[in-house]
C-alpha cells in the first residue's frame, strides 16, 4: 500500500509553520502545501479539524493532526529520527523546548514590532484583512490562560534566552548534540520570526546562535508540492482513518470538546475514541467527507465532556 502524503495547512508568516516546513525539510519528507488565510475564517480548514483555530495543522488521508507536538510525531513516525518526537527526547530537553515554544516564543514575537516587520505584513494582507488580523490577535490575548508574565520586559526575555544558546552551543553544531531535535525547532521558530521576518539587532553579537539558525535555515523548506484545499478534502473523503495504536482504542467512546488551554482557546468537538499518556484522538463525522479521527497532544490542551 502507498504511503499517504502528509499535508501541511499554512501560511507563511507563520512561525510554528516554519518550525514544521525546517523540520519536514530536516526529516527528507516530501509534503504537500495548502496555503491558509492568517486568520479565521477557513472553512476548508474548519471541515477537517472542527472548531480547533491554529496554524498549522497537518493532514494524513482522513487523519488530522493539530499542533506542532502532534506534527512532529508524525514526522518522527515516518523516519529514523525519533527525537523529532518531543516524547522521545530527555526530560531536559522537553522543559527546555516547552519553554521555548510558550513563554519564550511570546517575548520574542512581543520584540518584532519593527518597521521590517510592518513593511512585511503590510505586503501579505490588505488593509481591511489587516484590520481585522489585529482585532482577531487582541481577543485571542483577551482570553489568554498565559497571564501576564510574558508580556513583562519581552526583550530582557529575550537576551537571557539569547545568552542560554550562546552557552548550549559552545563546541556543538546543535543544543543537545550533534544533530538537530525537537528543542532546535522550538527554539529557531521564534528566533526567524524576530531576526529573520523582523530585522531585529537583538542577535547581534550572539556568533554560536547565529551560525547554529544558519545551519538550521540551510535546511530550507524540502520537497514542497503546491496544493488545493479543495483536493486536500476529496483525499480526505476517498479514505479511512488509520487503525488506531493497540490498547488506545476506548471500549465506550465518549461525546466531548478538545481545545488550546492556553490561547485560541476554540474547541473541536466529536467522539473520543482513543488515548494514549501523549494524545487523544477524536472522531468526527463530517458532512460529504465522512468519518475523520483529529489527533491532539494532552500536554496543554484540555478536554471537557459534553455528555
Amino acid at each position: 500500500m502507498a504511503v499517504k502524503p502528509l499535508i501541511l495547512f499554512h501560511y507563511p508568516l507563520s512561525p510554528f509553520s516554519e518550525k514544521m516546513r525546517a523540520m519536514l525539510a530536516w526529516a527528507g519528507i516530501p509534503w504537500h502545501s495548502v496555503r491558509v488565510r492568517e486568520m479565521p475564517p477557513r472553512p476548508l480548514l474548519q471541515r477537517l479539524a472542527g472548531g480547533y483555530r491554529k496554524v498549522p495543522v497537518a493532514q494524513i488521508g482522513a487523519d488530522v493532526f493539530c499542533d506542532t507536538r502532534c506534527i512532529a510525531a508524525e514526522i518522527a513516525r515516518r523516519t529514523r529520527r525519533p527525537l523529532l518526537a518531543l516524547e522521545a527526547c530527555s526530560a531536559e530537553a522537553q522543559a527546555f523546548a516547552a519553554r521555548a515554544d510558550g513563554e519564550l516564543f511570546m517575548a520574542c514575537a512581543l520584540s518584532a514590532n519593527t518597521l521590517a516587520m510592518g513593511q512585511r505584513v503590510l505586503h501579505s494582507m490588505s488593509l481591511p484583512d489587516l484590520a481585522r488580523f489585529a482585532w482577531d490577535r487582541v481577543q485571542i490575548g483577551r482570553k489568554s490562560s498565559l497571564g501576564a508574565a510574558p508580556l513583562r520586559q519581552p526583550r530582557q526575555r529575550v537576551r537571557a534566552h539569547l545568552q542560554e544558546l550562546e552557552q548550549r552551543l559552545a563546541g556543538q553544531d546543535f543544543l543537545f548534540g550533534s544533530a538537530p531535535q525537537h528543542a532546535d525547532f522550538s527554539a529557531f521558530h521564534g528566533l526567524w520570526f524576530l531576526h529573520d521576518l523582523a530585522r531585529a539587532p537583538l542577535l547581534d553579537g550572539h556568533p554560536q546562535v547565529l551560525a547554529w539558525m544558519a545551519r538550521i535555515r540551510a535546511f530550507g523548506h524540502g520537497r514542497c508540492t503546491p496544493m488545493t484545499g479543495e483536493l486536500a478534502l476529496e483525499w480526505a473523503r476517498t479514505s479511512q482513518p488509520r487503525r488506531l495504536e493497540p490498547g488506545s482504542r476506548l471500549s465506550t467512546p465518549q461525546r466531548v470538546a478538545i481545545g488550546p488551554a492556553d490561547y485560541a482557546q476554540d474547541q473541536s468537538e466529536g467522539l473520543l475514541v482513543a488515548a494514549t499518556p501523549t494524545r487523544w484522538v477524536l472522531a468526527r463525522d463530517e458532512p460529504g467527507l465522512g468519518r475523520l479521527h483529529v489527533h491532539f497532544p494532552r500536554e496543554g490542551y484540555r478536554l471537557v465532556a459534553l455528555d
